[in-house]
């Protein structure tokens, strides 16, 4: 169901669109969570994806970010053994280095609904626009619109929790590349410095993917020690022009399936 709703986030005052309603618990011993909340991350070691189930323990409704095709049955095993309904399978951003498992996690569990931006080029139940919050149970997340790295990148920001999942726009110590899927370096300086820089620096930071064993951030800490972002604008281009990558080797399989949301 779309609900809309007006209310206030911290800093940011905007009238948001509320997606349905839907739950979050945490294992999280770091961070003071609800009694409610539910948090869990999830590993692909293929593609060093990471998965994000967040849940709400009273009313068992749970949402499921970034999902990967190869695991949808693991996915939802968990979830059923958790007592969750997954209300939406949502992705940070059209993927080129695996295959999302949205699509199949709405045939292993009927009801969930795809969720991604609007710009991305994906098909999904549900396109979501700057400033849009996704309800499940009494938890929600704030949609920020962070292009740069494709046109469709969004960061979910739970300020109840003190959380953001950043897809590939800010890595630890690293952010996405810039030179293919619509691109840009100044637009990825600019949506990391306008809207994931500017929440408080005690937010912790759960990118899409991270090659070298580590499992979060905050924001504190990749505004003093992320190599790429900490420079001025002119040298953050410099970089990402001479980072020469190859060719992402499942982006030809990829594309293609994230259209049609993993179905294929």
């Amino acid at each position: 169901m779309l609900v809309r709703v007006s209310l206030r986030c911290l800093k940011l005052a905007d009238t948001l669109t509320s997606i349905g309603k839907a739950g979050l618990y945490s294992s999280m011993a770091s961070m003071e969570r609800n009694h409610n909340f539910f948090f869990r991350q999830l590993f692909d070691h293929e593609s060093s994806t990471y998965t994000y189930l967040l849940g709400d323990t009273s009313n068992k409704e749970a949402v499921l970010i970034d999902p990967v095709y190869e695991h949808a049955e693991r996915d939802a095993n968990l979830i059923k053994e958790l007592g969750f309904k997954l209300v939406y399978a949502m992705n940070t951003h059209m993927h080129a280095d695996h295959i999302t498992g949205t699509g199949k996690l709405k045939s292993l569990l009927p009801g969930t609904k795809s969720v991604i931006g609007k710009g991305s080029g994906a098909l999904a139940d549900i396109y979501l626009k700057d400033g849009d919050v996704v309800r499940f149970g009494s938890h929600q997340l704030w949609a920020a619109a962070t292009p740069g790295h494709t046109n469709g990148c969004f960061t979910y920001i739970s300020h109840e929790q003190c959380m953001a999942f950043t897809g590939d726009a800010l890595l630890i110590r690293g952010c996405g590349r810039t030179d293919f899927q619509e691109g840009s370096s100044e637009t990825l300086y600019k949506s990391v410095h306008d809207r994931i820089f500017t929440l408080p620096d005690h937010f912790i930071l759960y990118p899409a993917h991270d090659y070298k064993g580590l499992t979060s951030t905050s924001v504190g800490e990749e505004k003093k020690y992320n190599p790429r972002l900490t420079k001025p604008l002119d040298e953050f281009v410099k970089i990402m022009e001479g980072l020469n990558l190859p060719y992402p080797k499942k982006i030809d399989e990829s594309l293609p399936a994230n259209r049609v949301c993993g179905v294929f």
